[in-house]
């Protein structure tokens, strides 16, 4: 039975009836770090739905902090996340490329995934047309692929500004994996009229956006928070495995008394056996081949199809 809240883009699938699943090497969590390298304008074009700058535009000063994350905080998280070996997958307004070739260098030079977190980060797709939504879609897709050589394969619409219409777009892009959907601690298969789509944990629990700046909590409460959410899923993984994402922000996290208490955080988990270091694309890539269409199939026997 459909209620009416419910998008109707996914199952219900209740979390101790599932498929077990399994990662490489056995390991109980898939982490990624999912690093938000964003363009945002000081003059964008007004949109439906909201608006871009909590302040009249230009917000000069709230676009001055994000522009000191790509002049100043990027460059530390750059270089603490090669101390750690961690492969980025890079949430990325394609608009980088042209506004600050440095950036998208240092990101491809990297071998980090690019996947696409829209053009600006002050335009959304509300109130686009399908053909609008998949016109945006596919510039997204020629620009990283012109610039990288990558296929695009990961989506997250800017602002999560997603549509009724966006997760079949995606589909017909050749998209493999989305972050819209804030419903799991594992990937899940959505409902399709055709072709397969990961819905893959990302997190705004974890997300320096959330516990810095809308919670307010100090660097260190922030540092706990994340060695908390990596305990539970590192012991829940060991039944089956579970994915913890790590969003995060140049502009948020790159300020100098915030990189501390982010290396404490990366030094606990990287001390932990089991741990599946990986980029969303990898770990969309493990559970297309080994566990999507099993998960997919008890979902439906679970709704009577």
């Amino acid at each position: 039975m459909n209620r009416v809240s419910d998008p109707d883009l996914y199952y219900y699938s209740p979390w101790v009836e599932r498929p077990r699943i399994t990662w490489p090497n056995n390991a109980r969590v898939a982490f990624w770090v999912a690093p938000n390298v964003e363009f945002y304008e000081l003059l964008p074009p007004q949109g439906p739905g909201r608006s871009a700058y909590p302040r009249p535009a230009p917000d000069i000063g709230m676009y001055t902090i994000r522009d000191y994350g790509n002049r100043v905080g990027f460059w530390r998280m750059a270089e603490m996340l090669d101390d750690y070996k961690i492969r980025a997958s890079i949430s990325l307004n394609v608009a980088v490329f042209d506004h600050l070739p440095e950036i998208a260098k240092a990101c491809t030079e990297r071998d980090w995934e690019l996947f696409s977190h829209g053009i600006y980060n002050t335009r959304y797709l509300y109130g686009m047309s399908e053909e609008q939504e998949l016109s945006v879609i596919e510039d997204v897709k020629a620009t990283i692929l012109r610039h990288s050589g990558q296929k695009l394969d990961g989506w997250l619409s800017p602002a999560l500004s997603n549509t009724p219409q966006t997760m079949e777009l995606l589909v017909r892009a050749g998209i493999k994996y989305t972050l819209d959907l804030l419903i799991d601690d594992q990937p899940q298969p959505l409902k399709l009229k055709s072709g397969r789509l990961v819905s893959l944990p990302y997190s705004l629990e974890t997300n320096d956006w959330t516990g810095l700046n809308i919670l307010g909590l100090p660097p260190r409460e922030y540092t706990r928070l994340i060695c908390a959410q990596f305990d539970r899923l590192y012991r829940e993984g060991e039944r089956s495995g579970t994915v913890m994402a790590l969003p995060i922000h140049p502009w948020m996290i790159g300020f100098p008394h915030r990189v501390e208490p982010l290396r404490e955080a990366l030094d606990y988990i990287c001390g932990h056996a089991g741990v599946w270091m990986a980029t969303g694309r990898e770990i969309a890539d493990w559970y297309l081949d080994h566990h999507y269409d099993a998960a997919l199939a008890q979902q439906k026997r679970l709704a009577g199809e």
